[in-house]
């Protein structure tokens, strides 16, 4: 029985978290559950891409399509980001008194007012970064930033719970293809 209690959502959202295997599947559950659970416009997860320098978006929920598809993120442009890559949270209440904001016409037009950016980090070490957005100008609180914080370093280890698991079956699935072609057992792989 669900009461309209926040700490019901808190416990459904990390019981679910820790229970899902499927990447896409976690990230999806993330943006979608953070932006209801806070009340937010919206919610976007981008993960590192350390070889190419990017943060590349991997879920949202609430965004449009042409929102989402503004332009890359690329780390040596984009100063904000690299402070949250290295451990801080960033509020803003009101983007369109901020001069550093890239692409803010393109928030204007999707009724973007503030934006709350957390790290994604496991063992110290980020891994991407999770963005909620405001439609109208909004301080976040210390406390709000403290609970969106945590949310994030617990996102980020479903996160990479979900990638270990994945790349378990792929192993898993190669080495039995491997070992059914050295026996030669037959054409047909087996269902495993």
């Amino acid at each position: 029985m669900k009461e309209d209690n926040p700490l019901f959502d808190i416990c459904g959202l990390f019981e679910e978290l820790v229970s899902s295997y499927d990447l896409t599947a976690t990230l999806d559950m993330l943006a979608k559950n953070i932006t209801e659970l806070i009340g937010a416009k919206g919610c976007t997860i981008r993960l590192l891409d350390e070889k190419n320098k990017t943060l590349q978006i991997v879920a949202a929920y609430g965004m449009s399509r042409s929102y989402l598809e503004k332009g890359p993120v690329i780390l040596e442009k984009h100063h904000i980001d690299q402070r949250v890559l290295a451990g801080e949270c960033i509020r803003t209440k009101d983007i369109t008194a901020e001069p550093h904001v890239l692409y803010l016409e393109e928030a204007k037009r999707e009724g973007i007012r503030s934006v709350m950016i957390c790290p994604l980090t496991v063992r110290e070490k980020a891994i991407g970064i999770l963005r909620v957005y405001t439609s109208i100008p909004y301080f976040f609180y210390a406390s709000e930033i403290d609970f969106l914080f945590a949310l994030a370093s617990d996102s980020a280890i479903a996160i990479e719970n979900a990638r270990l698991f994945e790349h378990i079956e792929s192993e898993y699935e190669e080495l039995a293809r491997d070992v059914w072609k050295w026996y030669d057992w037959g054409s047909r792989f087996p269902r495993i």
